[in-house]
């Protein structure tokens, strides 16, 4: 599984660790990711997804995940965001 947020695409990122004798190894700096699911009230049903927590901040101010994913540019989000977006668009219009 992709350490991946599906809203922000934070990914995890490399660096050392550097010890007391400026030893260093490699090492990887995780996103915090949890498993959220969203409301969506256009679809009438939860959906569940990965999401760093400025991910959840990002949609809660928002609105809600409908509203940010309609208003939204498509370059700016995931594979997985663009196909709920196509399906909220043919609900909603």
């Amino acid at each position: 599984m992709v350490n991946k947020c599906s809203i922000t695409r934070k990914k995890p990122l490399t660096g050392n660790n550097v010890s007391h004798a400026v030893n260093k190894t490699k090492r990887r700096f995780y996103p915090n990711l949890h498993n959220v699911s969203f409301f969506s009230e256009i679809l009438g049903k939860k959906i569940k997804l990965k999401v760093s927590s400025r991910g959840i901040k990002t949609v809660e101010k928002n609105g809600g995940i409908d509203n940010f994913v309609i208003n939204s540019k498509n370059s700016d989000l995931t594979e997985e965001i663009l196909k709920l977006k196509k399906l909220l668009v043919s609900k909603s219009g």
